[in-house]
């Protein structure tokens, strides 16, 4: 563990299969000023290669929902490590050098194309030949909350049998909060931040989710110090499928987690614009209404047919929380709200609202 809040899974999970495997990445910055938000989603698929859908991938989401998307072929030009959060991919370079972790300067002058992160560092530079957009970046991440309580040992986002290949795929929450300083030059246009909430996840597995949805925002109105991530979907569990969802919020040090064998969780999830969850444990209980008019933008996203269309998105969606104390005096702990939360729904079907328990 390189720091105390480095959470578990945060290394690389391939394990040399020739089965079909993926492994993505998201690191995310909100810039509160201005009201605009940068997503990174990074992706790599099948990495023994000479498989028919060998390769990697880096998408962003910039402001007002617009996109960038840069395909990497040759997966020999991907690294990570195992043991903590690193990993890049090379894409144009003028070095014949076995792809790793380069200085920040090195990197810059010697790759054209490509990226580099960790978990207190991201540093890129993506350039679409067909529409001429264009993306570079660099900036520095303190992290402030991984997943779990401070100074305690932070936590599987699915439990500890998550260490195990018995759900599929796999899903850790890397960093529910921190502070990035540095810049982002998006088409021309650069952006500089300082102490910019940012956020970190991943997933991975040897099969793909079926359906599933999210919500994520550390860009509250009230207070710098509130992080909220939920979700669900079905996944693989052995031989079968399953439902499951899970609310985490973070909030002056405390973590409050409201997970399928400590709580119960339900949701009422339209195909597109309203997010309904609420959640409760013998101690707690949480409730979330999440929407948006905006159209959102169309992202791809790994599958059993490769990296495909499948999944809508929109970082300026409306999110509102009120956390309570149960007991005889239902009390108010904390009730937040704000216009700069991640919005998601994810493979199908989605004819119709998924409500669930």
């Amino acid at each position: 563990m390189q720091n105390p809040l480095q959470t578990p899974h945060s290394g690389y999970q391939w394990d040399g299969t020739s089965q079909r495997f993926f492994e993505g990445w998201y690191y995310r910055v909100t810039l509160l000023d201005c009201g605009h938000t940068f997503a990174f989603m990074y992706s790599l698929e099948d990495p023994l290669g000479n498989q028919p859908h060998s390769g990697g991938a880096a998408q962003i989401l910039g402001p007002e929902d617009s996109y960038l998307c840069r395909t990497f072929p040759d997966v020999n030009k991907f690294w990570a490590l195992r043991d903590v959060l690193a990993l890049g991919h090379w894409g144009k370079t003028d070095l014949s050098t076995k792809p790793a972790y380069l200085p920040p300067e090195a990197f810059e002058r010697h790759v054209q194309d490509g990226y580099q992160a960790t978990a207190t560092w991201h540093q890129g530079a993506l350039h679409d030949p067909g529409t001429g957009s264009q993306a570079r970046w660099q900036y520095e991440i303190k992290p402030v909350y991984g997943w779990g309580n401070l100074n305690q040992p932070q936590q599987s986002t699915a439990g500890w049998l998550s260490s195990f290949p018995i759900f599929e795929p796999g899903w850790q929450i890397l960093m529910a909060h921190g502070l990035a300083t540095g810049w982002i030059e998006w088409n021309g246009k650069r952006y500089d931040f300082t102490n910019a909430p940012a956020y970190g996840e991943k997933n991975w597995g040897r099969s793909f989710p079926q359906k599933w949805f999210w919500l994520n925002c550390n860009g509250f109105d009230e207070s710098p110090d509130i992080a909220l991530t939920a979700g669900g979907g079905r996944r693989g569990v052995l031989w079968w499928m399953e439902s499951v969802a899970m609310i985490g919020l973070h909030y002056q040090g405390k973590f409050y987690e409201f997970v399928p064998w400590n709580s119960k969780v339900s949701w009422n999830i339209e195909p597109w614009g309203s997010w309904q969850m609420q959640a409760h444990n013998s101690e707690f209980e949480v409730e979330l209404t999440a929407t948006t008019n905006l159209p959102g933008t169309l992202l791809r996203a790994p599958t059993e047919k490769g990296l495909i269309f499948c999944c809508r998105d929109t970082m300026n969606g409306q999110v509102d929380l009120e956390l309570r104390q149960r007991g005889d005096k239902s009390k108010i702990i904390l009730k937040a709200g704000s216009s700069l939360c991640g919005l998601e729904t994810g493979g199908g079907p989605w004819e119709e609202t998924w409500r669930s328990t």
